[in-house]
């Protein structure tokens, strides 16, 4: 049945695919503000730890980015 609903969706003129685009992702729950930012929260704090354990570096942008530069010029 879906199939059939996106086959005719789909030969409707742009306009009315537009607003039936629209319409349809705004039926779908989407995460909140606050979701997002506890999600940033705990990854900034995930990095934070990982930091100081030292189980990652910190690099200077200058001498990683020159380090980039260099490897995707040879290919």
């Amino acid at each position: 049945m879906a199939k059939k609903i996106l086959d005719e969706a789909l030969a409707l003129p742009e306009d009315d695919r537009r607003r039936m685009a629209e319409r349809l992702l705004d039926s779908v729950p989407r995460e909140s503000a606050d979701d997002v930012e506890g999600a940033w929260d705990d990854e900034v704090l995930r990095r934070v730890e990982a930091a100081e354990s030292g189980e990652t570096d910190a690099r200077d942008w200058d001498e990683a980015s020159a380090e980039l530069r260099a490897k995707y010029a040879k290919e």
